[in-house]
């Protein structure tokens, strides 16, 4: 990794590619990952056209990527639904609270 000017120099596929970007370590990290995700459909396949290759690996990260969004929106659903659940049962206990208060009172 080089950086000059706010250039980050990575390396994807045997390509340099000069990259911009405020954080050089996350640029780099992601070089990497694309890196590997070809070299390993490269490894899996016939073919040497690394637009394939490209293409390829970005179906693979573009899959996995949409199972996890599906994933995190099931979670965030199943967390809002609970935290609902929740308000409304500290309004009631708030709400029983303040009855006996006022009868109380």
């Amino acid at each position: 990794m080089t950086q000059s000017n706010g250039s980050i120099r990575v390396e994807i596929y045997d390509q340099s590619y000069n990259l911009r970007g405020s954080d050089a370590e996350h640029i780099q990290k992601l070089a990497q990952f694309v890196d590997s995700r070809m070299r390993t459909v490269a490894e899996h396949t016939a073919t040497i056209d690394s637009l394939r290759v490209a293409v390829l690996a970005a179906l693979n990260i573009a899959d996995e990527y949409f199972a996890l969004k599906k994933k995190y929106d099931s979670i965030d659903k199943e967390y809002t639904k609970r935290a609902s659940r929740l308000g409304t049962a500290l309004d009631s206990a708030l709400d029983e609270v303040l009855r006996d208060a006022r009868r109380a009172g």
